[in-house]
């Protein structure tokens, strides 16, 4: 018997950890294990031998593991670690031993105890000796997270830096450089992290440099997070972060690999606006644009609809693709070269029979074959011209698809003779060349009919290549659009459909059955209801659909990708998913159109010539309907804009029984709301009035720059309260509201845009609605200015008179604005600049002397009607400072404001 040196396994070395009588035991039957296992002959090496002696391995590390648990565990703080309080206060709080040393290599000889060494340095000549030795080795993050957690010290194989990593699997491809893979080894080790050579299901992120290749197909399939070497990189320069978790989005975000990184792509015939927008998009993803004749160049994208030759790189290595390729990576993040190769589509069509390629040619045959197509198919006496064509029964099979624009096939009772035997005998006999003859009315019929095909055709593809698919998605873990922005492009879409289908079905019974007198309005007038419920919701909404669709089409590059994959397929004919979306605003008129061709051809004793004209009058409803719906809405969609923008306004504006008529800008004459000369807005609803300031732009944003909204509300006046609506008869812009209650109250009112006439009619006539009255002129009064006591005068006040009174209005804000005391003396200089009265001395002045200043030039700013002439002129040069700062205290009527006391108002009330 030979017992093997290198394998013979020896506890005596271990003898010291074995402390309980169990353990001992333990370690004799161990023993007893292994010399029978080792102890073989010289002939015995079989496999089944080899298998035992790894088991037995395996057994004995068990053991050493279980072993170094008895030991008493303590906590060695080496370096810099021993020196931060925070560390130390998380090593004591695990109730252990707590020693501290330089560089901890002077305790690793001691194996009475199970040492756990907390060190900042994971790659120096300290850490390299005592992870050799197998020691359990920590970082500061490490141990304070075990602290914040509860947790208690396990051992560990591995040192273990931070938990930043905790849970993640990770795999390589594409990292050619060894020292680079090592040390990216290492870090993941560091931060809990674990490594498999291969993918398989626990792999939770792959990491390389480029697309491309096995794993990485796998990764996007499983919907696997694939990043960047620096996602590593940047996770252990926060390594010191306790709570750093590697794996959250925000983090991880900036370091996923883009879908084209690594790629060197060529497009080749695109338009100009579609190649710099395929370009925009490559390089938002990663990849590079290159020329044809570029030797790295790695992808040729080339478009199949107007490309007939495929062209030839300069490496044989270039994949040259469809454009399908192009949006399907984007969309899912990988797609596999070999299912888009442009030759492989090329043998495809060559060998396509020409019926079935229809869209899937190139431009230049598609052209041709419609024109050829096109000769072929003019009927005589047709609406779509009066060419000749060649009657026979080749033509006619051809031409006898379900979706050709007219029924060009043969008569069923012109392919039987009289004596009921097929036309075509064995033997050649004269073909009737005549075409078979359609009336008018069946012609546009078969428009009408046609035409509703091909329009549920394209709902149909709304419905199963957009919208069902969407939802289908939105189901899964990565949707390209949420369920709330498909239900707000898709909402209102279904009952369109479902209504015509409904009549499609009707037209294509009435098409198998066709008979002069059938009814065709009868269509129409039965969903007359279903299209009334369907269609204004649509229409409404369309511009809110439209403005959804294009963000979603902007802010979501894999939905971008998913419609332009649709729009190449032949159910959109090459039509983006907004074409196809204005076709149900577009269809109601259109069939008003063919309705009246066909009533146009359609004799007044048919009985359908009256179903086809009630039928157009329901059309109409239908148009009407929609319309005012239209109207209402829109309305309703005003009040809360003008809601957001009115500052203080009461929540109960918006009402949906309320309706919004008309604005209007004006300017008040009385003081009873914000003061004579403000500008203030008008709002006219349906059952009030709200009345709202104009806030200055200039010295608001000095205030509150940016942040207040434009208007300030001042009162809600329902209608109900207006007694009269007045107009002053002596200016052509003036107007007054006589307020009922137990004082009336007047309120007037400079209009500045509008024609006063125009509107105070409309605001009579929305008052007599609301009252329910049909006299609306008994409320219009007509005054003269003198008899309302109206000062009318500051109407006509100039740009610059109100820019002086506002000055003067705002003085006091401007005081408190700035503090000239305390105020350095370059801004003193730039705010005394900007004090500066036009009409006094430029010289050094107070700054309280400059705002007395501007004060008495605003008031003695004057209309240019009161501008006194010649002497008056001269006499008021010769006044005196002194005396001319006196006179200038008063004011001019021009410019002070108008106040009447209470008792000259209500006698002007009291005589209207």
């Amino acid at each position: 018997m030979l017992h093997l040196p290198v394998t013979r396994l020896s506890f005596g070395c271990h003898s010291t950890y074995c402390n309980s009588k169990s353990n001992s035991k333990k370690l004799v039957t161990v023993q007893r294990q292994a010399d029978s296992y080792f102890t073989y002959g010289e002939q015995e090496h079989s496999k089944q031998t080899k298998l035992r002696q790894a088991a037995l391995c395996q057994v004995y590390e068990d053991f050493t593991e279980m072993s170094i648990t008895t030991l008493p565990p303590r906590i060695c703080l080496v370096g810099n670690a021993g020196q931060d309080a925070d560390t130390l206060l998380a090593a004591k709080s695990f109730g252990l031993p707590v020693i501290t040393s330089d560089s901890g290599l002077d305790t690793a000889d001691n194996k009475k105890w199970r040492t756990f060494y907390v060190m900042e340095d994971f790659e120096g000549d300290t850490f390299q000796t005592l992870h050799k030795q197998k020691e359990c080795i920590l970082g500061p993050p490490a141990l304070k997270y075990a602290a914040e957690m509860k947790q208690t010290l396990g051992h560990n194989s591995r040192p273990i830096y931070n938990y930043a990593m905790r849970g993640v699997v990770t795999c390589f491809t594409g990292i050619r450089k060894k020292d680079e893979l090592l040390k990216l080894v290492h870090l993941i080790h560091s931060m809990s992290g674990c490594i498999k050579k291969d993918m398989n299901p626990k792999t939770t992120h792959l990491i390389c440099k480029h697309s491309g290749g096995v794993k990485y197909q796998y990764a996007k399939t499983f919907r696997l997070s694939v990043v960047r070497p620096d996602w590593v990189y940047d996770a252990w320069t926060d390594r010191d972060t306790v709570q750093f978790d590697a794996t959250q989005d925000v983090f991880t975000k900036n370091h996923r690999l883009k879908v084209f990184e690594g790629y060197r792509v060529c497009f080749l015939g695109f338009s100009d606006e579609e190649h710099q927008h395929m370009v925009d998009v490559l390089l938002e993803n990663g990849g590079v644009c290159v020329e044809l004749g570029d030797p790295e160049c790695s992808h040729v994208v080339v478009d199949e609809h107007t490309t007939v030759a495929k062209p030839v790189p300069k490496s044989y290595r270039t994949h040259i693709l469809k454009s399908d390729w192009f949006w399907y990576t984007i969309q899912n993040g990988y797609a596999n070269e070999t299912d888009y190769l442009f030759g492989d589509y090329l043998e495809r069509i060559s060998n396509t029979p020409n019926t079935d390629r229809r869209d899937s040619l190139p431009v230049s045959f598609n052209k041709r074959k419609r024109k050829r197509l096109s000769q072929r198919i003019q009927l005589d006496d047709t609406p779509l011209g009066s060419g000749k064509r060649r009657s026979s029964v080749s033509d006619a099979g051809l031409l006898s698809g379900s979706n050709s624009l007219f029924d060009c096939t043969t008569s069923p009772e012109k392919l039987l003779d009289s004596d009921d035997k097929p036309l075509l005998h064995s033997e050649p006999e004269p073909i009737d060349v005549t075409p078979v003859k359609r009336s008018m009315r069946f012609n546009h019929f078969m428009d009408f009919f046609t035409t509703e095909s091909n329009y549920v055709g394209i709902l149909d593809t709304i419905l199963n290549l957009f919208k069902n698919k969407l939802e289908k998605m939105a189901e899964t873990n990565d949707p390209l659009l949420n369920k709330s922005e498909i239900k707000s492009v898709f909402g209102n879409f279904l009952p369109i459909h479902e209504v015509h289908q409904s009549m499609l079905d009707h037209l294509r019974l009435l098409h198998a059955n066709w008979r002069e007198d059938c009814l065709i309005g009868d269509i129409i007038i039965r969903h007359q209801e279903e299209l009334i419920k369907a269609y204004p919701p649509y229409v409404n909404f369309y511009e809110q659909t439209k403005e959804q669709l294009q963000y979603c089409d902007r802010v979501y590059p894999r939905f971008h990708a998913f419609l332009k994959i649709n729009q190449t397929k032949p159910e959109c004919g090459r039509q983006s998913l907004q074409d196809l979306m204005i076709r149900p605003v577009q269809r109601l008129p259109s069939i008003s159109l063919l309705l009246k061709d066909i009533l146009k051809h359609t004799g007044s004793s048919n009985a359908d010539h009256e179903r086809l004209e009630e039928a157009l009058k329901s059309i109409k409803q239908v148009t009407l309907h929609i319309n005012e719906d239209k109207r209402r809405t829109e309305s309703r969609m005003a009040i809360f804009d003008i809601f957001n923008d009115i500052d203080g306004c009461p929540a109960h504006l918006v009402n949906s029984n309320r309706s919004f008529i008309a604005k209007c800008e004006v300017n008040e004459l009385s003081d009873s709301l914000s003061g004579r000369g403000d500008s203030l807005l008008l709002y006219l609803f349906s059952d009030s009035i709200e009345l709202c300031k104009r806030r200055s732009r200039s010295f608001n944003t000095v205030k509150s720059p940016g942040t207040g909204k434009p208007h300030k509300h001042l009162k809600l006046l329902s209608l109900n309260t207006i007694r009269f609506v007045i107009d002053i008869s002596d200016s052509p812009r003036a107007f007054g509201l006589l307020l009922r209650g137990e004082k009336e109250k007047l309120y007037t009112f400079t209009i500045n845009d509008e024609d006063k006439k125009s509107y105070i009619k409309k605001l009579c006539n929305q008052i007599a609605a609301h009252m329910c009255r049909t006299d609306a002129d008994n409320l219009l009064l007509c005054h003269s200015s003198q008899e309302l006591d109206v000062d009318i005068s500051d109407v006509n006040v100039s740009t610059l008179s109100k820019a002086f009174r506002l000055a003067a209005k705002t003085r006091l804000k401007v005081g408190r604005a700035f503090s000239f005391n305390k105020t350095p003396n370059k801004l003193k200089r730039a705010v005394s600049t900007m004090m500066t009265s036009p009409f006094g001395s430029r010289n050094s002045l107070t700054p309280s002397s400059q705002l007395a200043q501007m004060r008495l030039a605003a008031n003695s700013c004057k209309n240019i009607s009161e501008v006194p002439d010649g002497d008056d002129c001269s006499s008021m040069r010769s006044i005196s400072p002194s005396t001319q700062s006196e006179t200038l205290v008063v004011p001019p009527m021009s410019v002070e404001p108008t106040r009447k006391n209470k008792a000259g108002v209500g006698g002007t009330v009291g005589r209207i």
